[in-house]
């Protein structure tokens, strides 16, 4: 990782608890700094994918970062999105605010209220 995005090291942070280690933020990007800040980095070639390059940069302009993390689309206790209709029920009963499917673009607050849904976080217990 670059040393510039890179956040010092509390004093006493090697004697802290494996736990504290992992939730200290140790750069400005910490959802991807693992401990030993490195990072797995993906690259997009504009010829293979021009769509997702041009999101991309698109949001490196608007945020002065032009990173993106890519993670499985799941929440605990289910499987991991295959379908729109996974997508789209998870996205209906989760935090997200917004889902891109293919050029579709569903933003939560102009949605139907999704029946009979209850909040994920309440059936399936914390790790």
């Amino acid at each position: 990782l670059l040393n510039e995005r890179r956040r010092a090291l509390p004093p006493g942070y090697k004697e802290l608890p494996l736990r504290k280690k992992l939730y200290y933020a140790r750069s400005d990007l910490p959802a991807v700094t693992h401990l030993d800040f490195s990072a797995r980095v993906q690259t997009v070639d504009g010829r293979d994918n021009p769509r997702f390059l041009q999101l991309i940069s698109a949001f490196g302009k608007l945020t002065g970062c032009p990173v993106l993390i890519n993670t499985s689309f799941n929440v605990r206790g289910e499987p991991v999105v295959c379908t729109p209709e996974d997508a789209y029920r998870c996205f209906m009963r989760t935090d997200m605010d917004l889902l891109v499917i293919g050029n579709l673009l569903f933003d939560k607050a102009r949605q139907p209220r999704w029946p009979g849904a209850k909040e994920w976080k309440e059936e399936f217990a914390p790790d």
